[in-house]
């Protein structure tokens, strides 16, 4: 590990000099978090990219594929599990009906709603993709042993938990 300090640092640095009176320790965390977040959606959205889908289009498709056989959630399941908007939803299953990898119908529970359902192809397309979304997770994860992980997944989960 390098003895300089990184980007942050530098900046809690500066801001330790200027302003002795103010413990700057929380931009340690948040702004490394805020520069790691960005980083790694970077790193991210080009595995969805290379298939001609947004991060948004794969979280409706991991989305109905988690909700187990037969794949079919309601628009209102859809945007309580990806936490989005109705509308956000319409626009992503839009794309995805266009793109042949979803399909809407009539619900059985109710016929003045309906429902939203994987497509054979949507089904390969997200099983194919999400194995390469849990590879490029891992390689971003490479630097940290499995209690490291673990331990970090307990405390940002703590930490949500906290400020709700």
């Amino acid at each position: 590990m390098s003895s300089e300090p990184d980007h942050v640092g530098r900046i809690m640095d500066q801001w330790a000099r200027e302003r002795p009176d103010l413990d700057v320790s929380p931009m340690g965390v948040i702004g490394r978090l805020h520069r790691l977040a960005d980083r790694l959606q970077a790193e991210l959205r080009p595995v969805f990219a290379a298939h001609g889908l947004g991060e948004g289009d794969f979280d409706v498709l991991a989305t109905l594929r988690r909700s187990g056989a037969p794949y079919r959630l309601t628009p209102s399941q859809l945007a309580d599990s990806a936490m989005v908007t109705s509308g956000a939803v319409t626009k992503r299953v839009d794309r995805l009906v266009s793109a042949g990898l979803v399909e809407r119908s009539a619900s059985p529970r109710d016929g003045r709603s309906c429902d939203v359902a994987l497509t054979p192809d949507g089904l390969e397309l997200v099983d194919r993709l999400v194995t390469e979304h849990v590879a490029n997770e891992h390689r971003l994860l490479a630097g940290l042993g499995a209690a490291e992980r673990s331990r970090l997944a307990q405390l940002l989960e703590q930490w949500g938990r906290a400020i709700g």
